[in-house]
């Protein structure tokens, strides 16, 4: 199963405590933990279907390739963190 864990500071927004779901891509994962919250939803995904510009989301440590799609390939045992991007300059 992929352990998706979310920031205090989203948490702080919505409540979504950790959950272990199971996918193969980023949308398989988070629709899976949406069906289990759906006001998870619209906080995580803009209008479009795509990533809010405002987060960030690291599989197994890594940043995510597609925040469009969420197409990117997610291992059965991996670890998902969702936070908040920053931002500035």
């Amino acid at each position: 199963m992929v352990h998706l864990n979310f920031a205090n500071s989203i948490r702080r927004h919505v409540e979504c405590p950790p959950v272990s779901v199971e996918g193969e891509t980023l949308r398989e994962v988070l629709e899976a933990a949406f069906q289990r919250n759906e006001k998870l939803r619209g906080y995580v995904l803009d209008d479009q279907g795509s990533l809010r510009k405002h987060l960030a989301v690291f599989v197994d440590g890594q940043p995510i390739a597609d925040p469009f799609h969420l197409s990117d390939t997610v291992p059965a045992t991996a670890t998902i963190h969702v936070i908040q991007a920053l931002s500035g300059g």
